[in-house]
């Protein structure tokens, strides 16, 4: 089954009602329904739930050992630890509470040097940690600079107006697509002229059928990544960056590395030309599963391929 059709039904619902509990019963009474609500999912969501094992029995393999054991508790607490996500986000949206304390962060030199020189830049990211800490570096590291998300899933709209009900002021906008077209582009490409960032992840195969993907080791075993965002960044003509986040005891993280100071993609050698970026993004994303195994938040097959996918949609 594709990524976006799985965890629709009933999402919109949950959110507005988590977000009510949040607005009218604060932090505690989040967690005690979440503590209530989630275990329904775990239980019910039979994809997510075998997604969620698949990836932590090859973590687990990867790691040695080191990462948490391929079992129901460890997956739930996988579950727990997305809806945590939920909470913060909306609690970073909101200028009255602070609950992710002091973020640190790694690697911001190249960025703060290509932002010092008045140029933008792309971010490729992954459903891992917390954008929103993007936010709070916003108003400690770079806080002229205006971030771009793109975004294809249709029922983050409604996550976004949710945020945006809770601070107006917040400085990172969405541009929610199908998919990418020339319009698209354009824009891009001035908020990339005017000095901004644009953030898109690389971790999701397109919604489109005929998206270009490619195959790369992850994990242990190849898996399918999108070449979008380095086309993206070949078309955009600007500095490529890789930023993950992640929450970890006593506050909160944010490593950020220099993919390429331009990607260039000659046209008969196109996809060798992109190998080695994809490459590096897939081992990055592995270096941080590792340190923080329970905060990628991936819950579809992410190992199978397109045939195999089309199969697991008439399992659930």
């Amino acid at each position: 089954m594709h990524w976006a059709r799985i965890g629709e039904a009933g999402f919109l619902g949950g959110i507005h009602f988590l977000h009510w509990l949040y607005r009218h019963g604060g932090i505690w009474l989040f967690r005690v329904a979440l503590c209530l609500v989630m275990p329904w999912f775990f239980l019910s969501r039979g994809i997510a739930r075998r997604s969620s094992l698949e990836y932590l029995a090859r973590l687990h393999e990867a790691s040695g050992g080191a990462t948490p054991a391929p079992n129901w508790w460890n997956s739930f607490r996988h579950f727990m630890s997305f809806g945590e996500t939920m909470l913060e986000k909306l609690a970073a949206a909101d200028a009255r509470k602070d609950i992710q304390g002091p973020v640190s962060v790694e690697g911001l030199e190249d960025l703060r040097r290509t932002i010092d020189e008045g140029r933008g830049a792309l971010v490729v990211t992954a459903h891992f940690g917390n954008l929103t800490f993007l936010h709070r570096l916003q108003h400690k590291d770079i806080a002229h600079i205006k971030f771009t998300l793109l975004a294809y899933v249709r029922h983050s709209r409604h996550f976004s107006r949710i945020l945006r009900s809770l601070n107006p002021a917040m400085e990172i906008d969405t541009i929610h697509i199908d998919k990418a077209d020339v319009s698209v582009a354009m824009l891009l490409s001035e908020r990339i002229a005017a000095g901004g960032i644009v953030v898109i992840a690389g971790d999701r195969i397109p919604v489109e059928s005929d998206g270009a993907t490619m195959v790369s080791s992850f994990l242990g075993k190849d898996a399918y990544f999108p070449m979008g965002p380095y086309v993206l960044g070949a078309a955009l003509g600007c500095p490529v960056f890789m930023i993950f986040s992640a929450r970890r005891r006593g506050g909160a993280f944010v490593a950020a590395r220099l993919l390429a100071d331009r990607i260039v993609l000659p046209r008969r050698a196109r996809v060798a030309a992109i190998r080695p970026h994809l490459d590096a993004y897939a081992a990055m994303l592995a270096e941080m599963c590792i340190k923080y195994p329970l905060q990628w938040f991936n819950f579809f097959p992410f190992w199978q391929d397109r045939a195999e996918r089309m199969e697991s949609a008439h399992d659930e």
